[in-house]
């Protein structure tokens, strides 16, 4: 789907997260970023995917990651999802699809012998200088921690 490979410069990006705050990539500089793509906040496979990382947020922080999730529902449909499951990490709220185009994550996907445009999930995890240290195009939702921090 996408077409970043590990490597490639991370696509510079700015966007509003649940709380209306501007983030861009630069904001990061210096950091490690766990950049996760997902089709849309309070469903299940969803839900277990942000979970799983919530649950290990302190091995993140502790390996020097910051974590950021990305789908194009609206901030309050994020804020509500943050609330309700207690995710200590923000959301953009990309509504306008920009950072989901610029990495490429827009596209085909059938569900249920259905043909529709959506988010594929995908996890890009860049480096302290912007560079993407690896991609993950098949989340395991529950186990989802594991693959980054492997």
């Amino acid at each position: 789907m996408t077409t970043l490979q590990i490597g490639d410069k991370a696509p510079n990006f700015e966007a509003k997260d649940e709380k209306g705050n501007e983030r861009k990539l630069s904001d990061y500089s210096g950091k490690k970023l766990v950049l996760f793509f997902y089709p849309k906040a309070s469903t299940p496979g969803c839900t277990a995917e942000a979970c799983n990382l919530r649950d290990n947020y302190q091995s993140f922080l502790a390996k020097g990651y910051e974590i950021l999730g990305v789908s194009a529902d609206s901030a309050k449909r994020q804020q509500n999802w943050i609330n309700k499951h207690e995710l200590p990490f923000s959301l953009l709220a990309d509504e306008e699809k920009e950072v989901i185009n610029a990495f490429g994550v827009w596209g085909p996907k059938k569900f249920m012998g259905r043909e529709y445009d959506g988010i594929h999930r995908t996890t890009f995890v860049i480096d302290e200088n912007g560079v993407i240290e690896d991609v993950i195009a098949k989340v395991k939702t529950k186990e989802h921690t594991s693959q980054i921090l492997k």
